[in-house]
């Protein structure tokens, strides 16, 4: 039954390699996922799944048995970045300053192709009472991200796995990574923004100086974290955003900067909010200056579980050979499939990008290139996982 649905998306793979150029070609930013939304809509209608709309953007679609015993959920993501492309493909990004820079179009379109393989049998799946849910989730590169829409919306209700994958360019296409236990990190979104009297650089005793005090949360509030946490729970905090003065002979009024806080210890992560305002107001405190922290929980660690890792790792070696899965580790990215996973058992593995023997790429970043075999091989590990989860007294 794996090897018919793995039959099933190699007779779709021109198609699918089809959808993805042309998701590629349209990327959308969260919460804006319009056209990407209508087309895995009209890809499921016509071949007569039934999908309903989240609010806004996103869809949940069901097939197999309407009433199983079992029910596998398969989850991609529908937003790109605020990024200009810069690879110079023949169906590249025509929205300026917008791409697919995380592989989002590759999760989308294995779904899909999942989706549609799965189809191709559901017969089966009704005799074996299979429920196959797909959730086609907006805003993951945000936070909060979509997946406390989709959860509030009931996507997961009546759910008993979710299986997931995400594009890595440092494995090559044809492997997937896998891992039980933490296989991302918690990542939070911290913005300081400091307040006080300005004036001519010429006095800066007559002001507050809130450049300088600004250079001092960038460089102590790391610091000071680093010593205050312990080192195990592998935190890290990473300004992205550093904004102060608009002229060299002006101290200004506002300086801010907004950061991510990763964390690999999900019991750490729980605690570390108020520990961070804290460090602010004392690094700041000298200067006089006002400080107003907003510190915004993002996600929590994809958490893989033991026998979703197994599903997906059986699937993977029955569809595509012995060697196909390969060890990874826990990464400081977040991924917001990490809150599903706190309600519902679940895994996500890494999807191999890369040609063997070619260039590593990197995720974020407007040159990312993914070998296009990777999204048939997301559609044959998605459904394969979906029929390697289920056994005759359940759940396996």
């Amino acid at each position: 039954m794996v090897e018919t649905v793995g039959r099933h998306v190699e007779d779709l793979a021109d198609r699918l390699l089809e959808l993805r150029r042309l998701v590629h070609q349209q990327p959308e930013l969260s919460w804006h996922e319009l056209r990407t939304t209508a087309l895995v809509t009209d890809v499921l209608t016509d071949a007569g799944v039934s999908v309903t709309p989240l609010p806004g953007t996103g869809a949940v679609a069901d097939l197999g048995d309407p009433d199983p015993r079992v029910r596998v959920a398969l989850r991609a993501d529908l937003d790109a970045l605020p990024l200009e492309e810069a690879t110079g493909l023949p169906f590249a990004s025509r929205t300026q300053g917008v791409c697919h820079a995380c592989g989002h179009d590759v999760h989308t379109v294995g779904v899909l192709g999942a989706g549609l393989a799965l189809k191709a049998v559901e017969d089966e799946l009704v005799r074996r009472q299979i429920g196959v849910r797909l959730l086609f989730q907006p805003a993951e590169e945000t936070i909060p991200g979509g997946a406390h829409a989709v959860m509030e919306h009931g996507g997961l209700d009546g759910v008993d796995r979710l299986l997931a994958v995400h594009c890595d360019p440092s494995i090559d296409v044809g492997t997937v990574g896998l891992r039980v236990g933490p296989i991302t990190a918690a990542s939070d979104s911290v913005h300081v923004a400091l307040t006080g009297r300005g004036g001519h650089t010429s006095r800066p005793h007559l002001t507050q100086d809130l450049t300088y005090a600004l250079g001092k949360v960038v460089t102590e509030v790391p610091a000071v974290l680093s010593r205050r946490l312990d080192p195990r729970d592998g935190a890290t905090l990473v300004w992205g955003m550093v904004r102060s003065g608009s002229a060299p002979n002006i101290i200004p009024t506002r300086a801010e900067c907004t950061g991510t806080l990763r964390i690999l210890d999900a019991e750490a992560w729980h605690s570390t909010g108020p520990l961070i305002e804290e460090i602010v107001r004392s690094v700041v405190a000298p200067y006089g200056v006002g400080a107003e922290v907003t510190y915004v929980k993002g996600v929590p660690p994809v958490d893989n579980d033991n026998d979703a890792v197994v599903a997906l790792s059986r699937a993977a070696m029955t569809l595509l050979g012995p060697h196909a899965v390969v060890p990874t580790k826990q990464s400081m990215g977040g991924e917001d499939l990490g809150w599903y996973l706190t309600q519902v058992p679940g895994a996500m593995a890494r999807l191999g990008t890369r040609t063997p023997g070619g260039q590593t790429h990197e995720l974020h970043q407007g040159d990312l290139v993914v070998d296009e075999r990777a999204v048939v091989v997301a559609a044959q590990v998605l459904a394969g996982s979906v029929l390697t989860s289920v056994g005759p007294d359940g759940l396996v």
